[in-house]
């Protein structure tokens, strides 16, 4: 198992990228070449090796939260590497994960290739797993003196996904002070999502 990979970039291309480990050239998939370097420059990537019947295909990330969401894409039954790549290609690994942990099929139908019927099966199939990326729900905090509200969970959840405090704090004026975080949460990115699509409009 090819796990790891540093060198140099020797050619790259839109979803590819050929590493130069000491002379031996890997041919490695990526989600997208924006934050692999230029040409000559070094290079390291986390990597999966897919073995099929007829292929051993290589697929790399720049960093590991990006690998360990790949992986745990792969273990939803109809979920190959393009797929989870593609995924991969349109949102970041903390948005994903906190998408299927909330239900949001909104976002993750975003992605070409899932339709709703394929992001239900997501939900329902990793949503108990999707904790174990990284332990928690990305963002989930406790409020001053240790008591956890729903609002303040959701702000916390919105800051680590990067987004601003102005964008968050017009999300969380639309929302009631009460109510569960995780739909909570998935209202507010909803939210963002509908204005970040007027703003493009604009």
């Amino acid at each position: 198992m090819i796990a790891h990979l540093r060198g140099r970039v020797a050619a790259r291309a839109a979803t590819t990228v050929v590493v130069d480990v000491n002379g031996v050239g890997y041919l490695v998939h990526v989600p997208s070449a924006d934050r692999i370097p230029p040409r000559g420059e070094p290079v390291e990537l986390h990597t999966s090796l897919q073995v099929r019947e007829d292929s051993m295909t290589l697929f790399g990330f720049p960093d590991r939260a990006a690998l360990e969401t790949f992986d745990l894409l792969l273990t939803s039954s109809g979920v190959g590497p393009k797929l989870a790549l593609a995924a991969l290609a349109t949102h970041r690994p903390d948005v994903l994960r906190a998408a299927i942990a909330t239900e949001d099929v909104a976002t993750l139908t975003a992605v070409p290739g899932i339709g709703r019927k394929v992001a239900q099966r997501l939900v329902l199939e990793l949503r108990d797993k999707v904790g174990g990326v990284d332990g928690e729900l990305p963002g989930a905090a406790t409020a001053a003196g240790g008591v956890h509200t729903p609002l303040a969970e959701v702000r916390e959840a919105l800051v680590s996904l990067g987004y601003g405090a102005g964008e968050v704090q017009t999300a969380l004026a639309e929302l009631e002070p009460d109510g569960e975080v995780a739909d909570l949460l998935r209202r507010a990115l909803r939210s963002l999502g509908a204005s970040a699509t007027a703003g493009s409009r604009r």
